[in-house]
């Protein structure tokens, strides 16, 4: 029965070509099996059930803001371990390994950019850097951006994802909550916009500041929006919770919440808003004189 045996090189590939990882993905939405580069094409959004996958924030960089216009500042800011904390893994620790893996100092992106040829400043959450927790360096670099843009007179937008403030840090970041909406009422009496952007997910002490204090509220489509988790707020209550709860449908069903955008739509949708709300200097000009003819038609009436 020899010659039932297989032979080397029969029926077999000598040389296996190796399928690298990651090369499929399966969506969370509804199950199907996506080619990653089409995926990265669609802005990582699946194309059968129009799931909005996290992304990081150098890919909302890309999506969001007119092409090579973000210039990063304040990207030296480093956290430290004031308490010394440590759990199953030192809190140093956790962050050199989160530093590693993302190439980030930290868990937000700031600097100025362009959409649709228009300046704004922006602060960009990260949710892989330690699940976007709000910790010191946050809540300064969001000081920060939130400084420039009242003192340039530039529309402020922050793009959220984060679990919340960040415990290993204790006191020092629930304080990020109040440093960051302090500088917003700041903002808001200077008259300059400001739009809220709110992703997969926003939760915790980051809902509880910044990221519902926009002039506009704008999410993505089913993102995860909330301050506790539903299996806390269930336990609190013993009640069941309604369908749909805390996603961004039904959060802007309930008011808090004034628009929902698809990824692939908000880069032009952005830049209608902010030429809604706010005349930059040099369409000042074109604007008054416009207001100018209207009166004088109006007397000459």
């Amino acid at each position: 029965m020899d010659w039932f045996k297989r032979k080397k090189g029969i029926g077999e590939d000598s040389e296996k070509k190796a399928i690298p990882d990651g090369l499929w993905v399966k969506c969370d939405g509804c199950g199907e099996i996506i080619y990653r580069p089409e995926l990265e094409k669609n802005m990582h959004v699946c194309g059968k059930c129009n799931f909005h996958f996290r992304i990081t924030s150098k890919e909302y960089i890309a999506y969001y803001f007119d092409e090579n216009s973000f210039k990063p500042f304040d990207e030296n800011i480093k956290p430290t371990d004031p308490l010394k904390f440590k759990a199953k893994k030192r809190y140093s620790e956790q962050l050199k390994a989160a530093q590693k893996k993302t190439g980030l100092k930290d868990a937000v992106v700031t600097g100025e950019a362009l959409i649709g040829g228009k300046p704004v400043v922006a602060a960009l959450m990260d949710f892989s850097f330690i699940g976007g927790s709000m910790g010191s360096v946050v809540g300064e670099k969001i000081s920060r951006a939130i400084d420039k843009a009242r003192t340039t007179k530039t529309p402020l937008l922050i793009v959220s994802a984060s679990g919340g403030a960040r415990m290993m840090e204790g006191a020092i970041s629930l304080m990020q909550l109040a440093k960051t909406s302090a500088k917003l009422s700041q903002l808001a009496e200077e008259g300059v916009p400001y739009i809220s952007i709110l992703t997969d997910p926003t939760t915790g002490g980051t809902t509880a500041s910044f990221a519902m204090l926009g002039d506009i509220n704008v999410s993505e489509p089913n993102a995860l929006v909330g301050f506790a988790g539903q299996r806390v707020i269930k336990q609190t209550i013993g009640q069941d919770l309604p369908q749909g709860f805390q996603s961004a449908e039904f959060v802007q069903d309930h008011g808090f919440i004034d628009i929902i955008i698809h990824r692939q739509e908000m880069r032009t949708s952005l830049a209608n808003i902010f030429s809604l709300l706010w005349t930059y200097p040099e369409e000042a000009p074109a604007k008054k004189r416009t207001r100018s003819r209207a009166k004088q038609t109006t007397a000459s009436e």
